[in-house]
């Protein structure tokens, strides 16, 4: 009877160890481009679509944070905030185009980028945005201080800083474009902003009994510009 106990107990602890190295939790990136004059500035210089990175930690991106203004008439008061879809900049620009990328990664890591973020929100007062890196950017020449992010900086050092193995850069010259291409991120959705929980209430299972959208790895739907369903996967 012993020796049942002992081999159950191996078996348990195998399996929670398992667990901890499997990417069963998730985070979501969103790159987005407003109609802002900062937005087409940065638009114009990379010609990508896309300008700005946010790090959201559920698929209906409540709970968001980036580098960007504190309110919305002044750009240039910026550093730390938490982000609302429906509010601010986003609010105000009804023409915002997007993309969300699902990222899977290890409970453990998870546990750390809730950490990690927790710095933040503690100091937010002290964090600043980092002007100077992106002209460092534009140079391929990092510029890294403490306290001072821009928003795809912020993305990728949170994410490094919690063991997600990344794009191979320093935090300091990360882009919107580099999440855009990122392997590891799992297409959503992508079209306009404001229409984005709408598509996940008629399009993404929910739970019966939660009634939260499910997160199944291997489960996605992917949305187009063109408002039809570009990628099915299970």
């Amino acid at each position: 009877m012993s020796n049942m106990n002992s081999s159950n107990k191996k078996n348990i602890k195998k399996k929670n160890q398992k667990n901890k190295t499997e990417k069963t939790k998730c985070v979501y990136i969103l790159i987005s481009k407003t109609q802002t004059l900062p937005s087409q500035v940065i638009k114009m210089w990379t010609r990508e679509p896309y300008a700005h990175t946010s790090l959201a930690l559920d698929i209906e991106l409540n709970e968001m944070y980036s580098f960007a203004r504190k309110r919305l008439r002044n750009p240039f008061d910026c550093g730390f905030i938490s982000e609302d879809i429906t509010k601010g900049v986003f609010g105000r620009d009804v023409n915002t185009t997007c993309r969300v990328g699902r990222l899977w990664v290890t409970p453990n890591q998870y546990k750390k980028i809730i950490k990690n973020l927790d710095k933040f929100k503690k100091e937010k007062d002290f964090f600043r945005y980092n002007y100077l890196g992106i002209f460092g950017v534009v140079f391929n020449k990092a510029v890294e201080r403490k306290y001072n992010y821009f928003c795809s900086q912020f993305v990728y050092y949170v994410l490094d800083k919690s063991g997600v193995e990344m794009f191979g850069k320093k935090p300091g010259l990360a882009r919107p474009e580099d999440f855009r291409v990122w392997d590891e991120l799992e297409l959503i959705y992508e079209g306009k902003l404001n229409r984005y929980r709408k598509y996940l209430e008629d399009n993404h299972p929910k739970n019966p009994t939660t009634g939260k959208y499910i997160e199944e790895y291997g489960l996605t739907f992917a949305y187009s510009n063109a408002n039809e369903e570009v990628a099915v996967s299970q």
